[in-house]
């Protein structure tokens, strides 16, 4: 299944993120791919206010991974963009975090290919002269199950 949009500014990409918060269940893992500053952190904003963190959002270029543990779901963010070889996704001990249990959203996935669980959903941001164009695909029956969710979501919320 494969869902494009437009999203004009900030405000729409932390929408879209606060609708797929409501689709997501343990174990789902998404890909974010797109240019710096292309919206994938906000993203990740949107989808964790929508469950409630009150906090700062932070990518986490420098710490790698930022861990939320909310009402009823844990969210691991990670963000590869300082990995230089993928074996370093080893040696920084993310294996766990696999475990079916936490959603999983990663950004600059390519740079820790091959080690990486593949993704149920991919997210990709393309930057425009205004806003951005964003194209949600699913690779899994988990992700089709997701994205047929925040199908319905955003049709309903129009």
């Amino acid at each position: 299944m494969v869902l494009k949009a437009t999203l004009e500014d900030e405000e729409e990409t932390l929408a879209l993120g606060a609708a797929l918060a409501l689709c997501l269940e343990p174990g789902l893992i998404i890909y974010l791919r797109g240019e710096l500053g292309a919206g994938k952190t906000t993203l990740v904003r949107g989808v964790l206010r929508a469950l409630g963190h009150l906090g700062p959002v932070k990518s986490p270029t420098y710490t790698l991974v930022e861990v939320y543990d909310l009402s009823r779901l844990h969210l691991h963010h990670f963000d590869f963009y300082r990995f230089h070889d993928p074996r370093e996704w080893i040696d920084a001990g993310f294996r766990e975090s696999f475990d079916g249990h936490n959603v999983t959203v990663i950004e600059w996935p390519e740079k820790a290919v091959p080690w990486l669980a593949p993704a149920d959903v991919e997210i990709s941001f393309d930057v425009l002269d205004d806003g951005r164009a964003v194209t949600l695909l699913s690779n899994s029956i988990a992700g089709q199950k997701c994205l047929a969710l925040l199908e319905r979501h955003c049709a309903s919320s129009s």
